[in-house]
């Protein structure tokens, strides 16, 4: 039996999860457009294990979403795992936010595009087919009405750039689902079983997340 501690927070969404076997048993979440992750992550772990009625030693690993998203928010999700898997000397997995994201289009054809928004027109994105196998790298690309107009088949477009996207995305099998806006700690838990039963984790001392490129701060306007 192996319970594992879910954590997500690349993006507005603050979201915790515990699953038994690959299994969710319990997910807490909220977005915020203020980002909320420092004032409830932790407060959201706590609340879970006790709902759970497990002890936190009974927790086999700690699975942490690796980015790409929101830098602060990836710095503290990692932060917390790390500390808890450091504490309870147990493995830390590393999820990609992507593919949590892709998980959470229910199609059974055709190709599911996951975009999380990055700066104007600009976007993290990655391609996978219906059974969840990568077919294009992570990739930070400006979106166009150029875009992605090879493909024949059905789109399937998940994430939180659907306003902005769809204006110029207009193909005719391009299908946005713009209720799977934000990646769940709720669909980390298969993704993060597996790996564990592979033990495909990472090192805890090392590890950083995934930020695909350079975090800019805009200077302050302000005299």
């Amino acid at each position: 039996m192996s319970f594992i501690l879910n954590i997500e927070t690349a993006t507005k969404n603050c979201s915790v999860s515990i699953a038994k076997n690959g299994e969710t048993i319990i997910c807490k979440e909220i977005a915020e457009e203020g980002y909320s992750h420092a004032e409830k992550l932790h407060v959201f772990i706590e609340e879970i294990i006790a709902e759970t009625g497990i002890l936190v030693h009974d927790l086999a690993a700690v699975a942490v979403s690796q980015g790409p998203g929101s830098y602060t928010g990836l710095r503290i999700g990692v932060s917390a795992a790390k500390g808890l898997c450091f504490a309870l000397n147990i493995p830390l997995i590393a999820v990609d936010t992507l593919q949590t994201l892709a998980s959470q289009a229910k199609v059974n054809e055709g190709k599911i595009i996951s975009m999380l928004d990055a700066r104007r027109m600009e976007v993290y994105s990655a391609i996978y087919n219906a059974d969840l196998e990568i077919e294009r790298p992570i990739l930070a690309e400006v979106i166009d009405e150029n875009s992605f107009k090879d493909f024949t088949e059905t789109i399937y477009f998940v994430g939180d750039c659907a306003e902005k996207c769809k204006l110029v995305l207009t193909n005719e099998n391009f299908i946005f689902l713009e209720d799977v806006k934000y990646p769940s700690a709720a669909a980390m838990s298969k993704i993060s079983y597996d790996k564990y039963q592979k033990s495909d984790t990472v090192d805890v001392a090392y590890f950083e997340p995934y930020y695909l490129k350079d975090f800019m701060i805009t200077p302050s306007k302000k005299k």
